[in-house]
């Protein structure tokens, strides 16, 4: 029996299941696959390397899928001329996408330009607070990232079990639980915090239709849950990668360093983005950073997007179901 929340209500999806905007990674294929597995496969429009060339991402897309889709827009603070984000949130518009995802900087001035253009935005939100700005400026889903997330988890270390709990009893928008989430008790449970759905990065990764060469996929199914490291923590600008020699080689020197001391410049060149990409071209799964969520202990195959759909829902179901369901009939039995 589907799930029906207020997410899934307000996409016009099937399950309650979100692949969020990824850098790299966050492709008009993976996210067609993952619409096309009944959730809303979104792609991250600066991967595609400028504005036009994010139009024709999106017309890829249109191609792929006739489901539910979204375009992610990041908002990140540069060192030298930021990205033409505005020009990009144009295309947006223009190729007439109905729903977009917001992360990093302060995102109002553009989600009052897409709401302005009927498109429902979803907004990454590492704390409550700033899940209660977000709702403010007319945000119409939040995605609640606790701690366990790849990428930037934030600076306040408050995971899931918390920051879900928390977010049923302030806010007043649909939210997802976001990080960590690999499994379909995990979607149980985050429904039952409150959440309306899950989204998943990581989790997505590790399937067949990730542009991710096989060795870091397999790299991902080896690792444990402690195969991940937190860097740039000294800079305020904490990520989550996969522990690899380089997130070894940077958090040796960043840990070297007294606060206030440490500089991004002591590791731009191990952190640089343009190794990363070139690690993922060759397969180097030591060659440069790559981000991972803690929810690699999980991973335990390399499926379809379809065939982790039909895990997650499956295993949702039984958990309430069966699991849980059973638990309440043995209490009301002894009564």
């Amino acid at each position: 029996m589907p799930f029906q929340t207020r997410i899934t209500e307000l996409l016009g999806i099937e399950h309650p299941v979100i692949m969020g905007g990824m850098t790299g990674v966050g492709t008009p294929e993976l996210a067609a696959a993952v619409s096309n597995a009944g959730g809303l496969g979104i792609m991250a429009i600066h991967n595609a390397g400028s504005p036009e060339e994010g139009r024709e991402w999106i017309r890829i897309l249109k191609h792929l899928t006739t489901k539910p889709f979204g375009v992610n827009l990041t908002i990140l603070p540069t060192m030298g001329k930021p990205p033409p984000y505005m020009e990009y949130a144009q295309v947006i518009v223009e190729e007439g996408v109905k729903v977009v995802e917001t992360a990093g900087s302060n995102p109002s001035k553009f989600i009052q330009f897409f709401k302005d253009h009927g498109i429902v935005t979803i907004h990454k939100c590492v704390t409550i607070r700033h899940a209660l700005s977000a709702e403010r400026y007319g945000v119409d889903i939040i995605s609640l990232d606790g701690m366990e997330c790849a990428g930037h988890p934030g600076e306040d270390d408050v995971g899931n079990f918390v920051l879900q709990a928390k977010g049923q009893q302030v806010l007043t928008k649909p939210f997802v639980c976001s990080g960590g989430v690999g499994t379909g008790s995990q979607l149980a449970a985050a429904l039952a915090l409150g959440a309306d759905g899950v989204n998943c990065g990581t989790r997505f990764c590790a399937t067949k239709e990730c542009s991710w060469p096989a060795s870091f996929k397999r790299s991902m199914v080896d690792a444990n849950e402690t195969d991940t490291v937190l860097m740039l923590r000294k800079l305020k600008n904490t990520s989550r990668v996969f522990k690899n020699q380089v997130a070894n080689e940077v958090a040796k020197i960043e840990s070297s360093k007294l606060q206030g001391d440490f500089q991004f410049s002591d590791v731009a060149h191990l952190v640089n983005g343009k190794r990363g990409r070139a690690a993922e071209r060759t397969g180097d799964v030591h060659g440069g950073i790559w981000t991972a969520g803690q929810v690699i202990g999980l991973i335990q195959d390399i499926p379809t997007c379809q065939e982790l759909m039909d895990q997650l829902i499956q295993e949702a179901e039984e958990t309430i179901q069966g699991r849980l369901t059973k638990m309440m009939t043995l209490t009301q039995s002894r009564l």
